[in-house]
Formats: structure tokens, sequence, C-alpha cells
């Protein structure tokens, strides 16, 4: 380092600013917190007590290396008690003329050598920069939520940033134990730029009740493995914040993806900006708290109004012999219903049969089922290669190739073989079920039943309804996945349903973001898992995906909802074009070993 730095001030005492003088005590750094009013310091100094005492009664702490760390940091109301800070971080709500009176005052205070930072999510570092009179000594420090326990630093540079100081900070990040990444000053940065777009998508799919909240949430925590749900997350960040993040984050640059959601604008109007006021798309306990308590749009107030009579289902069919039926014929089969299984040759019915018998026997070894389970699971299950031995199933469900054309014929041929009344169901994850439905004279027992890989392992369905689905239909597919020990969420029939519709255009944006060098794929990939819980990076992702199948899905979406920001990333086509197809080709955003 080129500068002594162990000397910090933190300029605001919310959250986040409280949990940022907490991290650099914790790393034996000398902190003052300062805030406007005697009443805002003690709510910071009271959030760094509370969450320096829940770490020592969860043994992250000892009580003496708490008095240690609390020791560490004065709390103040006046600006001269930074007059011999090595490093100041300003962390108040998002507000630009805000934040520019606050580094007008702390520069005519702090050493002149000293270095200044904000902890903006959002703003043009370099419009703060710009009110100093040492731009070349201000940068972004943007910490995540809550800074004590998420690893991830940006370290924002603007076009006037100096190369020592952006070094200096960047081994202060090290010091304190978190994994830095310098980037240029775009609004958002990285993790913002990718997140919010995804969020303001969740927000708009349920101002328009494409699905409820919580089938919303449910599909992005149980589909794809989040720690929460797009709009509960949301709630936590404060409807204010996110409004504020991405109307500047459109203003910049000009993405009607980024263009807030109207309902973000009329919750906040209203005064629900989510935990912090007690209501934002769900109704909380009380202000800051995190339990969720029964309001109108909770599913127990509406569930009385479904009068439908459930179908019989005993014995069930799939059409298929790849890994997702393979792993559907399992899932029926340990549920104890009877599953008549169709493939193309004997072989192939063999195969998922020892496929199906491999998967039992490994549950057993680890202790997940008996060999009674096994055995009677393995009873259930019935090969053949005669679609007309589907005759007298209750529920048909065919897992074949995502081909129109293929689909089309099996549906017809089920219509002419089906008995009346068997349910006819299609886990197609980008397809039109209409177009399925149409081709039948059945449309109202066709339905959608979107299983997610590994379908023995992931709890998602999609229960995907068409305007001429009958109630009954959905509502016996819903309880017939609980039976089965899946979380069934309900929405209509449109491309990419829930996961694929909000998650796709995420991974397209990373996309573009690589294509502009903003960030490299390790980085970018970092920032969503170290700083947003993500389980992989949206390159990893990518890559087991299949860029090919990516690149179809993407473009289904850009087709059906004709959004610019959709269409498939002229990388990602290029790619594919390559055949970097990602791990099944052993190249995609990285190479593999073969």
């Amino acid at each position: 380092m080129s500068r002594e730095i162990t000397k910090v001030g933190v300029v605001g005492l919310g959250t986040m600013g409280a949990g940022i003088a907490e991290v650099f005590a914790r790393s034996g750094y000398d902190v003052v917190g300062l805030d406007l009013t005697d009443g805002a310091v003690e709510r910071g100094r009271a959030h760094v007590e509370g969450s320096t005492e829940r770490a020592v009664v969860r043994g992250k702490l000892t009580d003496d290396e708490r008095k240690a760390i609390l020791g560490r940091i004065r709390f103040t109301t006046d600006y001269n008690d930074f007059a011999d800070r090595h490093l100041v971080v300003e962390a108040v709500p998002e507000n630009i003329d805000l934040k520019r009176e606050i580094f007008e005052r702390l520069d005519k205070v702090v050493p002149a050598g000293s270095i200044l930072a904000t902890n903006t999510s959002s703003l043009s570092v370099t419009d703060i920069a710009v009110a100093t009179s040492r731009p070349s000594q201000v940068v972004g420090l943007h910490f995540f939520n809550p800074a004590p326990v998420l690893k991830f630093v940006e370290i924002v540079r603007t076009v006037v940033s100096a190369d020592d100081v952006l070094e200096d900070i960047k081994q202060v990040a090290h010091n304190l134990g978190k994994e830095p990444v310098i980037v240029g000053d775009k609004a958002g940065f990285i993790a913002n730029s990718l997140l919010f777009g995804y969020l303001n998508h969740a927000a708009s799919m349920f101002e328009t009740k494409y699905a409820t909240r919580e089938d919303i949430d449910a599909s992005m925590r149980f589909g794809c493995g989040l720690p929460m749900g797009p709009l509960a997350l949301l709630d936590l960040i404060g409807l204010d914040t996110a409004y504020e993040i991405l109307d500047t984050m459109y203003k910049q640059g000009r993405d009607r993806l980024h263009a807030p959601s109207p309902i973000l604008k009329q919750l906040v109007a209203a005064g629900l900006r989510g935990r912090k006021s007690g209501r934002g798309f769900y109704t909380y306990q009380a202000p800051n708290s995190p339990v969720v308590v029964t309001d109108s749009f909770s599913p127990v107030a509406s569930a009385a109004g479904s009068t439908a009579t459930l179908r019989a289902i005993r014995k069930v069919g799939v059409v298929g012999s790849g890994t997702m039926a393979t792993g559907i014929v399992e899932v029926f089969a340990k549920a104890g219903y009877e599953v008549l299984f169709v493939a193309r040759g004997d072989d192939r019915v063999a195969k998922v049969r020892a496929a199906v018998e491999r998967s039992l026997d490994k549950a057993v070894l680890r202790g997940k089922a008996t060999q009674e389970q096994r055995d009677a699971a393995m009873a259930c299950i019935t090969g053949t290669t005669k679609l007309d031995h589907l005759a007298d199933c209750d529920l048909v469900l065919e897992a074949v190739v995502e081909e129109m054309s293929v689909k089309a014929a099996l549906f017809e041929t089920f219509d002419e073989i089906c008995k009346p009344g068997a349910i006819l169901a299609t886990t197609t994850s980008s397809l039109p079920v209409i177009d399925l439905a149409a081709v039948t004279s059945r449309p109202a027992d066709v339905v959608g039943l979107h299983f997610f890989n590994p379908a023995q392992l992931m709890k998602l369905v999609e229960v995907v309804s068409t305007v001429a689905t009958a109630e009954d239909v959905v509502a016996t597919s819903v309880d017939l996945c609980k039976r089965l020990g899946k979380h069934p969420v309900k929405c209509g029939d449109r491309a990419g349903f829930i996961v694929n519709a909000l998650l796709f255009p995420y991974l397209n944006d990373a996309v573009k973001m690589l294509a502009m060098n903003y960030a490299n794929a390790d980085e970018i990939d970092m920032a969503m898992k170290t700083g947003c819980g993500y389980p992989m990076g949206p390159f990893e992702l990518l890559d087991v995906v299949g860029l090919d199948v990516s690149k179809a899905i993407q473009r289904t979406l850009y087709l059906e909802f004709r959004e610019p920001g959709f269409a498939p990333a002229p990388l990602l086509e290029h790619l594919v074009a390559a055949g970097y197809l990602g791990r099944k080709t052993g190249r995609g955003f990285r190479s593999y070993d073969s």
C-alpha cells in the first residue's frame, strides 16, 4: 500500500452504514461513525451492538472479541471528528444532491491525502467525485447487505481515479476479508445491473396478474435455488430504494427493461416500501419484521373460491426415454402410482428401467430409501414400445424433444388412443401448450406440467393452463404435484412460463455485459454468487444448460414478447455458430477437460 490506512470514517449509520462500520472494526480498524442526529447515532450503535451480540450467540465471536470490536467504534454527529481519518466511506440514501453535499463537507475536513469513498449502488461516482477538490482520490466502494456477512465488494473507478488509490482500496478490501472487483462507473455496476432487471421483470409479472407473488417467489427459489424470491427480495431491499436504482439505470442506459415497473412507483407513493414500512408486495408483522402475515392477496384467503372436483389419477403414462422422462417415471413410481412408460425400441425400454433401478439403488445406499421402498417403486413400473398401451391411463405426459412437430404428432395420437377424461400433459419448457391442445378434440383436457431437471431432486413443477384448460384439470394437476412431493406453481401459457421468463433475460444481460468488456466471466460469476447468493454464476449456468438451448429459449422469448432486450446477445449466437455449446462440447464461455 502506498498510504497507511488504519483510521476510517463512516457517514450514515443506517443498516448498511452501521454494517460497514462493524466490518472495519472487526478487522482492527479505528472507526468513527457519523450521523446527523443523536437519535440516528443511537440507532446505528444499537444496530452494531445487536449484530455482534447475535454473532456471539451463534458462536461466530467470543464475548471478548465483541467488546474489542465495539471499543474500536466511536460515534459522533460532528464532521470535525474526521480530521484525522485516512479513509471515509459514505453510506447515506441514494440521493445525488445529498451525497454531493456530504462530499463537499468531507473535502474540507478530511486530510488532503486521504481517500473518500461512496457506497452508492447506482449513482454516478464521477458526479459525486467532482463535488470535491480531489476527484482522483474518490472511488466507489459498494458493499452488499448484510455487509458483515457478504464477501463481495465492487470498487468503482472513474475516468480520473488514481491507480494508487484503487490499489490501496483493493488492499483494504482484502484486509476486510472481502473479494474485490474493480469496475467502471456504470449505473448498477455488475451485480445490480444484472439483478435489478430481473427484479423489475418479476414486479411486472405480478402487476399483470400472470402469477401470484407466492408462486413467482417459489418458482425462483425451488426452480433456480435462489436464496430469496424476487418480490421478497424487493421488499427486503426497500421498494423506494429499488425504484431509485432502476430509475437511475434507465436514465443512464435507456434500456426499457430497467424502466421501473409502474407498480413500484404506486407502492412507494402509498408508503408501502417493503419490510421497513411493514408492507410492500407482502404484509409483515411489524415494520422491519421478517415475519409475513396473511393479507387479502394470500392464497389462504382465496382458496375457498375453488369448487373444482378432482379427477381420479391412478395410472400414469410417460412418453420418452431421455433424462427428463426417466426422472419423471421414477418420481411417479416412488409416489406409488402405476406407471407405464413408452420408448422407441426395446433397447430404450431396458435403458430407462436400468436407469431408474440405478437411481433407486443409490437412494438405498445413501439411506434415502429402504430396500422395500425401492422394490415397491420398481414394481410400479412397466415399459412398452406401443403408444396404444396408454389407452387406460388417467394421465399421459410427454417428455420428448422440444420440437413442435414431434409433440403435436404425439398429441394427435393421444387424442385417438386415450380414454375420455384422461389428462393430456406436456413437459415443454418453451413451446405454446395451446398449439398442442389445438390438435386434439379435447383442448380442455390439455395442461403443461413443466418439471425441472433432475426431476427426482427438483421440487418445482410449473402447472401451465391455456385459455381452454378446464378448471378441474388445473386443480387435479396441482393436487397431483403435491402428492408427488413437489411444489406446484400456476401460470398461464406464454413463453418461458415463470422461471425461464425471469432467468434467461438475466443470463442474456450477463452475456451482453461480457461482450462490452465491462467485466470478465469470472468477475461476473463471482459478483452474482458472492454478492447475491446465487448458487451458480450466469456463465457457469449457461455452460451447464447449453448455449444452443439458451439461445433457443431466448429467441422464443423475443418472438413472443417482441422486446428488443430479449433478443439473443450476438456473442451467444456467435458461440453457438462456432459449435461452442458449453460443457457438452468441452467449450462454451469456458473450456472443459474432455
